[in-house]
């Protein structure tokens, strides 16, 4: 790492290698801070959040979050983003540089990143589908009387949903045993989604950066549509008073302080490489840090 940088500005600060400069650079401050929000705020946290919380006793949960994000959450987000600034490098070759048996590391992180990317290419196909589906004057899962809920059970309303994502959206067959036949509404939509995140990074951070002025904000919109969308349903003012008033008791139970510290782990990305990635792209003397 000593042959790393080679000269100093007027401050001090060394400074990159030339032959490092080649690696480009985010367009402003603001494309790299849209990106990383893109990228710690997606459907896990929509999903998962509200689901942990409501197990652990409501808004006591926030108390081991909240602990683990200044512990735990920002530190290592910090280093993650810093590491990659400092290297210009991902994450593989970054802790190559550093250390060569901690690539493996590296390779790790992007095993993990291949298999939870493509899981979430399968789940925008679905809301593809059901986006599509949406255009029309009467939804299909919202009635009976479809060929897909015919069957020995008679059909009711509640359970509509369910059999139209089981029956028509999945087609599921009846074991593992039996392949079934090939989905050619799901695979058209899992054509767009990959066609559509090629175009997202097919000019690496020049179309990545712009992308992000959308993928960024669209989902704290849909965040606040939701919100209004819960607070008028029926039954939302007990929901309310459940996170007003919190089950203190169950700060004493592990379960809770486990389920808080690996959901910092999987909202802010932490260990899976993409953060050094994102980090490398920005100029060396960027303040990372603020």
């Amino acid at each position: 790492m000593t042959d790393r940088f080679s000269v100093s500005d007027s401050k001090g600060y060394p400074q990159p290698l030339k032959k490092l400069e080649a690696r480009g650079h985010w367009g402003n401050k603001a494309e790299f801070i849209l990106t990383v929000m893109g990228a710690i705020i997606g459907p896990g946290n929509v999903w998962r959040f509200p689901y942990l919380c409501y197990r652990n006793g409501g808004g006591v949960f926030f108390i081991p979050y909240i602990l683990f994000i200044f512990t735990c959450g920002v530190p290592l987000f910090f280093l993650e983003t810093a590491l990659g600034q400092y290297t210009s490098q991902g994450a593989i070759t970054c802790w190559r540089n550093i250390c060569p048996l901690f690539q493996g590391m590296g390779y790790a992180s992007h095993l993990i990143i291949a298999v939870s990317g493509t899981s979430y290419i399968v789940i925008l196909a679905w809301a593809f589908f059901y986006l599509f589906s949406s255009f029309s004057a009467e939804l299909p899962w919202a009635t009976c009387g479809n060929y897909w809920n015919t069957g020995r059970l008679p059909c009711k309303v509640k359970n509509a949903q369910m059999k139209h994502e089981e029956r028509r959206v999945l087609k599921i067959s009846g074991g593992i045993e039996e392949v079934g036949s090939l989905r050619w509404e799901l695979a058209l939509c899992l054509i767009l989604s990959w066609v559509i995140c090629y175009f997202c990074v097919w000019k690496g951070i020049k179309s990545t950066g712009k992308v992000a002025y959308f993928t960024a904000t669209f989902p704290y919109v849909m965040l606040l549509v939701l919100l209004i969308r819960g607070v008028t349903l029926p039954g939302a003012m007990d929901g309310i008073i459940y996170y007003l008033y919190p089950d203190i008791s169950r700060l004493s139970d592990p379960q809770v302080w486990m389920d808080a510290g690996t959901q910092i782990f999987f909202s802010y990305a932490i260990g899976l490489g993409f953060l050094t990635s994102l980090g490398s792209y920005n100029t060396y003397n960027n303040d990372c840090y603020k």
